[in-house]
């Protein structure tokens, strides 16, 4: 037997969706920036379309399988640094993305190749001024080579690795008359000629003939370096890391020379960001795999004394000097971080290097008049249709009509919140396929409330009262609901999973409103009817007023017409 109307506690179901939006509202105004407003895709509130030209080292055309990779990477930065409605397509040998607002710079730094090595430091000197033009010309660099060595860090590698200089840094770019027998070259091959040359190290260091000649293939290698922020560097991304390199770092501050790399960046298992109390400065923290840790603490425990640098795309990002062995696998970069940078650096070397090079070649801002005339369009089209529903509601179901639009708006104001909070929260961004996403889904909500209300007049067609009907429509109408709503999750979540895009936009909002509306059906709406059903008011428990009047009164005709329990009709024999 069906319970009945009175067992429901309409109150407290009531009461527990205010908590939910009380709570929501709280969430939206009083945490975060304070925006009551979800976040827009670039279709709306426009942004900045980046395009990134891959360059190889042989200046040879790159492989479809590399630019799939390299996009693919750019998409898990994407999803790991938290740029929401970022699109990242192929569009031949470039890769275009596109970002909402006033996030140029992070798509900038999606492009990053991130190659990074662990190479031990030969030797290094301060990148000095260039001469005046009126002093006498020189071939020789102003500081030998054989400068003693000091720390970039200015501390040493106890744990961890410290580190001076951010990864935005520019590197440098070496001079270009690096020789006239390499005019025919391509930049990169001339970079490798001098600042990757074999003869930077010697075969021998106890030979001092090639000792001698490694000291002066040396200064010539870094007379040519050039150490300036805003000037390309050829070789980024593009060292060999087997060959010894010269390359800048501290800023541009100084000059290093650096044997080959020794502990590869494919060999980091895990990067973090963080703010170390004890130094005052913010740190990324790094996790080797096995064998990257085992060659690591082999270094250290051999190389007491001397530095090893972490090099980024070519750059020196931080040169400590060992103080002792460093076990376990894990060490650190600190130095002058900012937050971002700390959190940019870590993002790129957690999420992998690209397979390519990329030059951003071009940069564009974005309007969005075209998206805000679709959005007005679409939300027009919204309104018109919300409106007929208002209006059908009232003409066929009268105040059970007034219910149903007091439970689609209460509906929207729990949606709104929700957009609200995931912008915050994930970076998702609202863009024109989830507003019909969301369209869409005020049919679904009615749906149930036509599915509900039809159930009652089920029950009441077979002779009950208005408040009998309540519950044992309700017991009967709910599993059609929770059918008809799994169905449309089911799909948008499929949806989600195999399209990309804007029709993920669409799905999403889809699958999220349609478990929304089963929190409103069974919170709002249900607990109403059964206090109508329940009230005590004449103009409440009307039939008429609730768009119930005939069904109820062909109900009481049935039930006039049915025989008496226990009793046989009397049968007229022939």
């Amino acid at each position: 037997m069906a319970p009945s109307a009175g067992h429901l506690r309409p109150g407290r179901y009531l009461a527990f969706f205010a908590l939910i939006v009380v709570v929501l509202y709280a969430l939206v105004f009083f945490t975060g920036s304070g925006k009551a407003t979800p976040k827009l895709g670039i279709d709306l509130q426009g942004g900045t379309r980046v395009t990134l030209t891959a360059r190889t080292p042989d200046g040879g055309q790159p492989t479809r399988d590399s630019l799939n990779q390299a996009r693919q990477i750019i998409e898990t930065r994407v999803n790991g640094i938290g740029v929401g409605g970022t699109e990242v397509v192929l569009d031949g040998n470039n890769i275009v993305i596109t970002v909402p607002g006033e996030q140029g710079d992070e798509a900038k730094n999606l492009g990053r190749t991130a190659k990074l090595g662990i190479r031990q430091v030969i030797t290094s000197v301060p990148n000095t001024p260039a001469a005046p033009p009126s002093a006498p010309a020189s071939g020789a660099p102003s500081a030998p080579a054989t400068a003693p060595s000091k720390p970039a860090g200015g501390g040493g590698a106890e744990g961890g690795a410290p580190a001076q200089q951010p990864p935005s840094t520019t590197p440098s770019a070496p001079a270009s008359g690096a020789g006239g027998q390499d005019a025919g070259k391509n930049p990169i091959e001339q970079a490798r000629a001098v600042r990757q040359a074999p003869a930077l190290m010697p075969k021998d260091p106890k030979n001092q003939q090639e000792a001698a000649a490694a000291q002066a293939a040396q200064q010539k290698a870094l007379a040519a370096l050039t150490c300036a922020p805003n000037v390309a560097d050829p070789l980024e991304g593009n060292d060999l890391p087997n060959q010894p390199l010269v390359t800048c770092g501290d800023k541009d501050a100084t000059k290093y020379v650096l044997g080959p790399e020794f502990i590869p960046g494919t060999e980091i298992s895990n990067a973090n960001s963080g703010y170390d109390q004890t130094r005052g400065q913010w740190i990324v923290d790094l996790s080797f795999k096995g064998a990257g840790g085992k060659t690591w603490g082999d270094f250290t425990s051999a190389n007491i004394g001397k530095q090893a640098a972490f090099v980024l795309d070519t750059d020196v990002v931080s040169a400590p000097t060992v103080q002792n062995a460093i076990l376990g696998g894990n060490t650190q970069i600190t130095g002058k971080f900012t937050q971002t940078d700390a959190k940019n650096l870590a993002d790129i070397l957690k999420y992998g290097s690209l397979p390519l090079s990329f030059d951003s070649s071009d940069a564009t801002t974005v309007s969005a008049t075209l998206g805000y005339a679709s959005l007005q369009a679409g939300l027009i089209a919204g309104a018109i249709g919300l409106a007929v529903v208002f209006v059908y509601c009232l003409f066929y179901y009268r105040l059970l009509g007034i219910l149903t639009i007091w439970s689609l708006v209460l509906s929207g104001l729990l949606v709104y919140a929700v957009l609200v909070l995931l912008g915050r929260w994930i970076g998702y961004t609202l863009d024109l396929a989830g507003v019909a996403g969301l369209i869409i889904a005020i049919g679904i909500t009615a749906d149930s409330f036509v599915i509900y209300f039809e159930r009652l007049k089920d029950e009441i067609r077979e002779g009950r009262t208005f408040r009998s009907a309540v519950p044992r429509g309700w017991a009967r109408a709910r599993r059609t609901i929770l059918a008809s709503d799994a169905v449309s999750f089911l799909a948008a979540a499929i949806l989600y999973i195999i399209a990309v895009g804007d029709v993920q936009g669409f799905a999403f909002t889809l699958g999220m409103s349609t478990v929304l509306d089963l929190v409103v059906v069974y919170l709002v709406t249900h607990p109403l009817v059964a206090m109508v059903s329940t009230s005590k008011s004449k103009f409440l428990s009307n039939p008429r007023n609730l768009g119930l009047g005939a069904v109820q009164k062909l109900g009481s005709q049935r039930k006039s017409t049915r025989p008496a329990p226990g009793r046989r009709a009397n049968v007229k024999e022939a």
